[in-house]
């Protein structure tokens, strides 16, 4: 995921962007730095319920203790809303990921205000996997 920006630089990213189109250009133009995913991916326990698109997520410990993830999305926008919630939780532990409060980050980009409710439920539904699976990792 080196190629996702940082927290500071996607906010910095999302704030230069002139309107509400553009930004969701941007977060579809993220959604396209996602790795192409593994088949392996794509498999029921890596399914994100509650998202009206189909979302797989999958987080692998490192040496280092720091989390990986694999994300995939059959819509370019929750591709997107995936790289942004990876770019948040990028380089961090579990004991972090499961310490940090996202929605701070998504007052930031003013994120949630411009979803529809059914993507913010999905957003919310990703959160949500990634924190649980975090707390099991500890």
């Amino acid at each position: 995921m080196a190629n996702l920006p940082e927290k500071e630089k996607l906010v910095r990213n999302f704030n230069r962007c002139a309107n509400w189109e553009e930004k969701y250009l941007y977060i579809i133009e993220l959604g396209a730095k996602l790795p192409e995913s593994s088949e392996s991916l794509h498999q029921p326990e890596n399914v994100i319920s509650g998202c009206q698109s189909q979302v797989w997520i999958r987080m692998t410990p490192q040496a280092d203790g720091t989390i990986a993830f694999e994300g995939d999305s059959d819509a370019a926008i929750v591709k997107g809303l995936i790289a942004v919630v990876f770019s948040l939780y990028q380089n961090l532990t579990a004991a972090d990921i499961v310490a940090l409060d996202v929605r701070h980050w998504f007052a930031e980009l003013a994120l949630t205000q411009h979803l529809t409710p059914s993507r913010s439920q999905g957003l919310e539904a990703m959160i949500r996997s990634i924190r649980h699976n975090a707390q099991n990792l500890l």
